[in-house]
C-alpha cells in the first residue's frame, strides 16, 4: 500500500483529499504546515508527496528545496493557487515532479500520483511475484500456487513491503514507519504478531523466505 505525505493547512481540503486518497487504498499522513512536513519526513518514508505551496511559516517551497537540499528523490507533486508559468517553473525547477493547480478534480489528482509511482521503483501497477507467491496490488489479492491467502489489511501490506524490497534488511521500526500509520500506538510486538501470522498464512515452514537477520532485521529472499 504507497504511503503519501499530505501537506495541506485548509482543514477542508485536508479532510476531502485524505478521504478520497483513502479511498484509493493509498496509507495517508496529514500535515498541516510546513514544519510538521519536514517533521513527518524526517520520521518516515514516502512514497509520494502532496505538497501545498502556500503553508504559513515555512512555506511548501522552503520544504521542497530542504527536501531535495538533502538528496531525497521521493516524488513531489506540488499544489498551488498559481498559475502564472513563471511560478510553475519555479516549482519545477527547485526540485516539484509535478504540479496541480487549484481547484482540481481529485481523479486527475489520482492519475497524476499513479503517474509518479510508476515512474519510481514503487509502481503499484502490474502483479509482484517471489516464487509461488503472486501479489496484486491493484486487486489486494495474494495468492500461492493459484490459491487465495486471504490476509489482513496490515499483513497484505507487510507482504507487499517486503515483495517490493526484496533481499534488503530492514529493522523492525523501518518497516514500520512504512506499513503502520505514525500516529499508530503499535510497537515492534505489534510488528512481530503480524508478521507471525502472516508466515503461518503463507504456510512458511521456516524463515527461509522472509527471513530474521539476527541483531539487524528482517529480509525477504528472492531466492
Amino acid at each position: 500500500m504507497p504511503k503519501i505525505l499530505l501537506v495541506e493547512d485548509d482543514p477542508a481540503s485536508a479532510e476531502i483529499t485524505k478521504t478520497w486518497l483513502s479511498a484509493q487504498r493509498y496509507d495517508v499522513e496529514l500535515a498541516r504546515d510546513g514544519a510538521e512536513a519536514l517533521e513527518f519526513l524526517r520520521m518516515a518514508k514516502f512514497d509520494v508527496i502532496l505538497l501545498d505551496f502556500n503553508l504559513p511559516h515555512v512555506t511548501g517551497f522552503d520544504v521542497l528545496k530542504q527536501f531535495r537540499g538533502e538528496g531525497n528523490s521521493t516524488p513531489v507533486i506540488m499544489v498551488t493557487a498559481k498559475s502564472a508559468a513563471s511560478d510553475k517553473e519555479t516549482m519545477l525547477d527547485g526540485g516539484a515532479d509535478d504540479y496541480l493547480t487549484k481547484p482540481y478534480e481529485l481523479t486527475e489528482l489520482s492519475a497524476r500520483i499513479r503517474v509518479q509511482l510508476r515512474r519510481s521503483a514503487n509502481s503499484i501497477t502490474g502483479d509482484l511475484s517471489i516464487g509461488n507467491i503472486v501479489l496484486n496490488p491493484e486487486q489486494m489479492k495474494v495468492t500461492k500456487d493459484g490459491a487465495t491467502i486471504e490476509l489482513l489489511p496490515k499483513e497484505f501490506s507487510l507482504l507487499e513491503f517486503f515483495m517490493r524490497n526484496p533481499d534488503k534488511v530492514f529493522s523492525a521500526e523501518a518497516i514500520m514507519s512504512r506499513v503502520w500509520s505514525l500516529d499508530s500506538e503499535a510497537g515492534t510486538n505489534a510488528f512481530r504478531t503480524t508478521l507471525t501470522r502472516l508466515r503461518k498464512k503463507l504456510e512458511l515452514k521456516d524463515d527461509s523466505l522472509i527471513e530474521t537477520v539476527h541483531g539487524a532485521g528482517y529480509r525477504l529472499n528472492s531466492k
